[in-house]
C-alpha cells in the first residue's frame, strides 16, 4: 500500500506557443531557405526604418549644454534656449554649433540630414551626385575652407547625392520606405478585415445574401480603379489617411472570393451542423469553427497584397496624386530621376530600393504559400 500511496500524480505536458500543425507550417517556412532568409532581411530593414530619426537627421539625439541634458530627437527646443532668437533651432548653423560646442557637447545621427534638410554646401547646383564619385577638392568645394573644413566629413556628406532640391537621397530613402512599408501593412490589414468578413458573410448565409452581394462585388470590380483613384484624390486634400481610405475602397475585394469558397465548403460539415443543433449563435460558429480554416488561405495572399499595396502608393507618388508635397516617397524618386536624366543615381536608386522591397516580400509569399501547402503539411 506504501509503494502505492508514494505514487506522484504526473504533470501534463505543456503545451507550446505552436501547435503541431503550426510548428510542421514554421518547418515547411524555414525549409524555403531564399523566404526564410528574406523575411529577416526585410523585417532588419523595417525595424531599422522604425529608428530613421536617430539614423538620418538634421538635428543631434543627445546634447549636453550648460549642464542640462537635451533630447532635441524628440523635444522642440526654441533658439532663444541657445542665445538665439527664433522659434525652431537649426543645429546644423555655426552659431548653434559653436555655442553649443562651447557648452557642452552633441551626439549627431550617422546621416546628419532628415527627409526634408538641404544641403547649403553642395559643390554645384542641386541635384548632386553621391560624393564617393567626386574628388576630395570637389567633394569639399561648397565649404568656406574646402577640404580642410572640419564640416566636410563623412556624415555631412551626401552617400547618394541629392536631388533636385539639394535634399540628401539617403534620408529620403529611408523615410520613404518606412511609410511605404507602413502604408501597405495597413491598408493589407484593414483590406483583409473588410474582405474576410464581407466573404464569411457571403459563404455562411448564401442564398439570396450570397447572390446580391455578389452581383455588387461584380459591379463594384469592374470600375477602372486608378481613374477613380485618380479623380478622387485629384478633389480632396493629398494626406496619409486620405489616401488609405480611397484605396480601401477597392482593395478588399480580393479577399472575398478566397473566403467566401472556403465558408461554402464548410459551412454544411458535421460539426458546424453540430454546433447549430447545440443552439450556437451563427457569429461564433463563423469565428470559431469557420474562420480558422478560412485564413490558412488568405495568409498566403497577405505578403502579395502588401507589395502591391506598396506599388500602388508608388504609382499614385509618381503620377503626383500620392502623399502630399515634400513627404519623402519613392514613387516621388522616381520622378525626380525622370525629370532629371543628367542625374542617374535618382532612378537608380528609388529602383533599387524598389525591387530590393518587392523581391523580399515575393520571396516571403512563396515561402509562405509553401507552409500552408497541406500536401506538405500533413504528409
Amino acid at each position: 500500500m506504501s509503494a502505492v500511496t508514494d505514487i506522484k500524480p504526473v504533470a501534463p505536458p505543456r503545451k507550446g506557443l505552436l501547435s503541431p500543425t503550426n510548428l510542421r507550417r514554421w518547418e515547411n517556412f524555414k525549409a524555403n531557405r531564399r523566404g526564410y532568409w528574406s523575411l529577416w532581411i526585410f523585417l532588419v530593414i523595417f525595424v531599422l526604418s522604425l529608428f530613421a530619426e536617430c539614423i538620418a537627421n538634421d538635428r543631434p539625439i543627445l546634447a549636453s549644454y550648460k549642464g542640462e541634458l537635451l533630447f532635441p530627437v524628440v523635444i522642440d527646443y526654441p533658439e532663444e534656449k541657445f542665445g538665439g532668437f527664433l522659434a525652431e533651432t537649426d543645429y546644423r548653423s555655426d552659431f548653434i554649433t559653436e555655442e553649443i560646442e562651447a557648452n557642452g557637447w552633441m551626439i549627431w545621427p550617422p546621416i546628419r540630414y532628415s527627409y526634408s534638410s538641404t544641403n547649403s554646401n553642395i559643390p554645384h547646383s542641386a541635384p548632386t551626385k553621391p560624393f564617393w564619385l567626386m574628388s576630395g577638392e570637389e567633394r569639399c568645394a561648397g565649404y568656406p575652407n574646402g577640404a580642410a573644413d572640419p564640416n566636410c566629413n563623412w556624415s555631412n556628406l551626401n552617400w547618394l547625392g541629392t536631388d533636385d532640391q539639394a535634399r540628401d537621397v539617403l534620408a529620403r530613402v529611408i523615410y520613404g520606405f518606412r511609410i511605404s512599408v507602413l502604408f501597405g501593412l495597413a491598408l493589407t490589414i484593414a483590406s483583409a478585415v473588410v474582405g474576410v468578413t464581407a466573404g464569411a458573410i457571403q459563404g455562411y448565409f448564401g442564398g439570396w445574401t450570397d447572390l446580391l452581394m455578389q452581383r455588387f462585388i461584380e459591379i463594384w470590380s469592374s470600375m477602372p480603379v486608378l481613374y477613380i483613384l485618380l479623380i478622387i484624390a485629384a478633389i480632396l486634400p493629398p494626406g496619409f489617411w486620405i489616401l488609405l481610405s480611397i484605396m480601401l475602397l477597392f482593395s478588399w475585394v480580393g479577399f472575398v472570393g478566397v473566403v467566401r469558397a472556403e465558408f461554402l465548403r464548410a459551412r454544411n460539415f458535421e460539426y458546424v451542423r453540430a454546433a447549430r443543433a447545440l443552439g450556437v449563435g451563427n457569429v461564433t460558429i463563423m469565428y470559431r469553427h469557420l474562420l480558422p480554416n478560412a485564413m490558412v488561405a488568405t495568409l498566403t495572399f497577405l505578403p502579395f497584397i502588401l507589395s502591391g499595396s506598396i506599388t500602388t502608393l508608388t504609382s499614385l507618388d509618381f503620377l503626383g496624386f500620392g502623399m502630399p508635397p515634400g513627404s519623402p516617397s519613392l514613387g516621388e524618386l522616381i520622378a525626380q530621376g525622370k525629370e532629371n536624366l543628367q542625374a542617374p543615381w535618382l532612378g537608380l536608386t528609388a529602383f533599387a530600393v524598389m525591387s530590393l522591397m518587392l523581391s523580399l516580400l515575393i520571396f516571403v509569399g512563396e515561402a509562405t504559400r509553401d507552409a500552408f501547402d497541406p500536401r506538405k503539411t500533413f504528409r
